[in-house]
């Protein structure tokens, strides 16, 4: 009896690992709110921020001139600027007031001021000075407007080297505008470009918020169908703890596993971005990324009531996680506190180490600081899911026996007919 006792026991919870997954499956699908989160917000969200960064850099950036000079050096100086890919000349300007209402009312981003003595400086071997205004508010704008200038400063200096230096051959004059050649090389960006730094790391965010709003509504589902507002419901499948747990985390890694070759995989390939990594590298990454962050996600929806609840509580995390994962600010600059507390969320360690094996090539050697934290998360988040789910059961059967106790009050039932 005892043999077939605990084979029965293994078998019934398999039996109700797999209702659960499979119930799990059929609520993500029936559910209309957690089908947004879990597959068209995942679809959607990647190609609507690659769009928005697909030209990777700031190009023909509306700038103004106040040329007091009006001299040939100083047109020639302006050509070079608005030759450039990155600014276009759109006005020039009696005075720097025309400017300053031209940049309030952003109509320019940036202003070049040549000043009255720019010609006659060059001409007696002063140095002179060309004034750059920058729209402070977007820092492309001031990227794109620095590099033109310099660009095109660096070429009248080399003309005013050669001109003075009174070479008779070619390789001379190369030699005197740059006695040292270097060369410069953009390693795990070549095209320098915006999507190319922030598009990855947006990506694996976009798991993890998902995740967290989609979980969180499916909890707060069965929180408004239980008539006692518990989390698990009184039935022969939901009698034990990991068969809960494990039953739900299966039907979300199932769904994820899709999702994620989705969106690390297929929207980067679509967009042309970086991608150095081994498959096998990136599927064992992967892996505890996604069991840290459904982990995570299950423990969060046991602080939700109602289906709402994860909208008002978990939205507003995204840019601050975004923030503290230090990609968009240096991880080193980070203080020291606000660090430590990025640790307790599996996308800090899920952005840095995707972003190597991505963008850098990394191994997973290489990014073994980052996998075994993801590890170490989805072992605590799995233990504090079943520590939470078996204090949802004890509430379960508690609200239960309270109910049955009053309807046994109401209808004076005796006991012996209960125990029946």
């Amino acid at each position: 009896m005892s043999k077939y006792s605990l084979r029965h026991t293994i078998r019934q919870g398999l039996n109700g690992l797999f209702h659960i997954c499979k119930e799990e499956l059929k609520m993500a699908v029936r559910d209309q709110g957690v089908l947004i989160f879990f597959l068209l917000v995942p679809l959607a969200y990647p190609l609507v921020y690659a769009f928005i960064y697909t030209n990777e850099v700031v190009r023909e950036v509306p700038a103004a001139v106040v040329d007091d000079n009006k001299s040939a050096q100083s047109r020639e100086y302006l050509r070079w600027v608005d030759g450039s890919p990155d600014i276009h000349i759109v006005s020039y300007c009696a005075d720097m007031e025309e400017a300053k209402l031209l940049l309030k009312q952003q109509k320019i981003y940036g202003i070049i001021r040549i000043p009255e003595t720019f010609s006659s400086d060059l001409t007696s071997g002063t140095q002179t000075r060309v004034s750059i205004y920058a729209d402070m508010s977007g820092m492309l704008y001031y990227k794109a407007l620095l590099l033109a200038n310099t660009e095109a400063s660096l070429k009248m200096n080399k003309e005013i080297q050669i001109q003075r230096a009174g070479n008779t051959t070619g390789r001379q004059d190369e030699i005197t505008v740059q006695p040292l050649d270097y060369e410069d090389v953009s390693l795990y960006n070549p095209q320098d470009g915006f999507a190319s730094f922030l598009i990855p790391a947006v990506l694996v965010l976009i798991i993890q918020q998902t995740l967290l709003l989609g979980i969180g509504l499916s909890a707060g589902t069965a929180r408004e169908n239980n008539r006692f507002r518990d989390l698990v419901p009184i039935g022969l499948h939901y009698q034990g703890t990991l068969r809960i747990v494990l039953g739900k985390s299966s039907a979300y890694l199932l769904i994820y596993m899709a999702v994620a070759a989705y969106i690390l995989c297929l929207v980067p390939k679509m967009f042309r971005l970086v991608q150095l990594a081994q498959p096998d590298t990136l599927l064992a990454f992967v892996i505890p990324f996604l069991l840290a962050c459904i982990f995570f996600a299950m423990a969060c929806s046991c602080l939700i009531r109602r289906r709402e609840d994860c909208m008002m509580i978990f939205v507003f995390t995204s840019l601050p996680l975004l923030f503290i994962s230090g990609i968009s600010w240096p991880g080193s600059a980070i203080p020291p506190f606000w660090k430590i507390f990025s640790w307790l969320f599996p996308s800090t360690f899920g952005i840095n180490g995707y972003i190597r094996i991505q963008t850098m090539g990394a191994s997973l050697s290489d990014v073994l600081t980052e996998y075994r934290a993801l590890w170490l998360q989805a072992g605590i988040y799995f233990l504090l899911t079943c520590f939470l789910y078996r204090r949802q059961i004890l509430l379960s059967r508690k609200h239960a026996l309270a109910r049955l106790q009053a309807y046994r009050k109401k209808r004076q039932v005796p006991d012996s007919l209960i125990k029946a």
